[in-house]
């Protein structure tokens, strides 16, 4: 948060910081003299915390309808809605937790002295707020997040005391329970001041950040700035549907990216090291290189080369057709020496519709119009969709391509960068590379150019052009290793791109028309001469068309 917060608001967040210590430091002398007087104090003064969080809400909610405020900005006061509501969700713990003491017959059961300390502990963090969000203070917000862990240890330790307690079955059964309940409240105070740490931390860096991420990104940039504690700041790049998120990294006052950040679930990210790295192995200096990894628990990080130049779905959107013409020249190039370099006569099979069958219920989910049982209108049978998957499948066995090259897995037009200035390509994110069909990138790029929704007419004929472009090499490449079932198994690839991509499409009229396209390719390849499939020919002009 490097703005200034409005004196209203802060001045209502120092008000609601007080008014949370003040209930914690109550709950904290119930423990030592449990009356009636001071858990009134506690239960009875619900209404002053949600006043002051509303109040703060109000007066965001008032600013963030101004046309003329910022996007920074607006980041900030969402930032502070959300401290507002954890402070608050403070106080209702407090009371939550005086509602199971006051039925407490014996409070000595309770090993009363063992609360304080973590109720101390929530203190301090809450102490901390209101520095750490008035100052941008990142390492202050970090510490309130370390308060969760400590807490969560105490915590644990009551718990099993009291599990212990418990076992001994002697008179205050009942009591116990309600400080085993007591604890987890307690726990959960902790919770919300991770939260806390990891909003403020997420306002500072201008976007979306968990405590574990930052660490993991704090501890990469220091391996890239050699140890030295040199200020950075990031950028939001993408969010993968996998759950991984990509980030732009610039150190000190440069704008330029000196690297990229991305982080999830370490089996994703461990796949994407090991994806990068068999590149690096196969075919050097297509992959960025791999700056720094960490892992830690079941998530994982890397710090990536930042890759000069564009996606090649900028280019298709934005720049000249010179330049265009340029990137595909390059990247074709590029495609049939990758191919040419890891040929390997080892057949292998794709499985498209496997792939597809495995993704159909995500389909239908999205699109549960997409679903029938087949129809015969004038004595002609009209399969449903799946059962069309299926006889499709028994055929693709018959259909295995002669031999296999290394393959990207992922070849969308916005994971391939060119640099026009080096006339370079480079792919990223290869976390499904492997020895495969080159049919499977060629039909995946193809229909990510389809897939984008782009009503302009001009534009919309260039993006036909590209793929159409882009299977002309390919087709080039299969006659020349005489593969006679390349364009079977292209109608197959296409067939479960287009089906599996209306997934991510709500815009019903684009959905509709690549799923109408998948059918029509499979009903192609059912209806086909196997013992003729090098007479075989997708309509290519009818497919790539709106």
């Amino acid at each position: 948060m490097t703005q200034r917060i409005p004196d209203s608001i802060q001045d209502n967040l120092r008000f609601l910081c007080v008014e949370v210590d003040s209930q914690l430091a109550n709950l904290q002398a119930f423990f030592a003299t449990p009356t009636a007087a001071i858990a009134r104090r506690v239960s009875e003064r619900d209404g002053y915390a949600r006043n002051l969080k509303m109040r703060i809400h109000a007066d965001c909610v008032r600013r963030l309808s101004r046309k003329k405020t910022g996007e920074a900005r607006r980041r900030i006061l969402r930032s502070l809605e959300l401290v507002a509501t954890d402070l608050d969700r403070l106080t209702e713990l407090a009371r939550e937790s005086v509602r199971q003491l006051v039925y407490v017959d014996d409070p000595a059961a309770l090993s009363p002295e063992a609360f304080p300390p973590m109720l101390a502990l929530v203190r301090s963090g809450v102490a901390m707020v209101e520095g750490a969000v008035a100052d941008s203070d990142t390492q202050q917000a970090l510490q309130i997040g370390r308060l969760q862990d400590t807490l969560h240890k105490r915590v644990q330790q009551r718990v099993g005391d009291g599990v212990a307690a418990l076992k001994q079955r002697d008179n205050s059964t009942e009591d116990l329970t309600r400080a085993l309940f007591v604890a987890q409240t307690i726990r959960q105070m902790g919770d919300v001041l991770l939260h806390l740490s990891e909003v403020i931390i997420s306002a500072n860096l201008g976007q979306s950040m968990n405590f574990e991420r930052y660490r993991s990104l704090h501890a990469l940039v220091e391996e890239l700035a050699d140890g030295e504690d040199e200020a950075f700041s990031m950028a939001p790049i993408a969010e993968t549907r996998s759950g991984s998120s990509i980030s732009g990294i610039s150190t000190g006052d440069d704008d330029e990216y000196v690297a990229i950040f991305k982080d999830g679930l370490k089996r994703k990210v461990k796949e994407e090291r090991q994806g990068v790295e068999s590149w690096h192995e196969i075919y050097p200096g297509l992959a960025p290189r791999i700056l720094s990894y960490k892992k830690r628990g079941q998530s994982a990080a890397l710090l990536i080369e930042h890759l000069p130049g564009f996606t090649f779905e900028h280019i298709l959107l934005n720049e000249s057709p010179e330049l265009l013409d340029e990137a595909l020249k390059r990247l074709t190039r590029t495609l049939k020496s990758v191919w040419q370099e890891t040929h390997t006569d080892t057949p292998v099979a794709a499985g498209y519709m496997q792939q597809l069958e495995k993704r159909l219920g995500e389909v239908y989910k999205i699109h549960p119009e997409f679903r029938s049982s087949g129809a015969t209108v004038c004595g002609v049978e009209l399969l449903g969709f799946d059962a069309l998957v299926e006889r499709a499948r028994v055929r693709e066995a018959e259909l295995g391509a002669p031999f296999s090259v290394y393959i990207h897995g992922d070849f969308n037009v916005d994971n391939i960068i060119y640099d026009p200035l080096e006339r370079r390509i480079n792919f990223i994110d290869l976390h499904r590379s492997s020895y495969m069909d080159y049919v499977q990138d060629v039909s995946v790029f193809m229909v990510s150019n389809y897939r984008l929704q782009i009503m302009d007419a001009p534009l919309r004929r260039r993006i036909m052009g590209l793929a159409q472009d882009v299977y002309r090499t390919a087709r080039r490449y299969a006659t020349s290793r005489g593969d006679t079932t390349f364009e079977l198994r292209l109608a197959l690839g296409l067939a479960r791109s287009f089906a599996t991509s209306t997934r991510f499409i709500l815009d019903q009229s684009l959905a509709s028309r690549m799923f109408l396209r998948a059918r029509y390719l499979l009903e192609l390849v059912l209806a086909a001469d196997l013992e003729k499939a090098d007479r075989f020919r997708i309509p290519m002009k009818e497919i790539f068309v709106d």
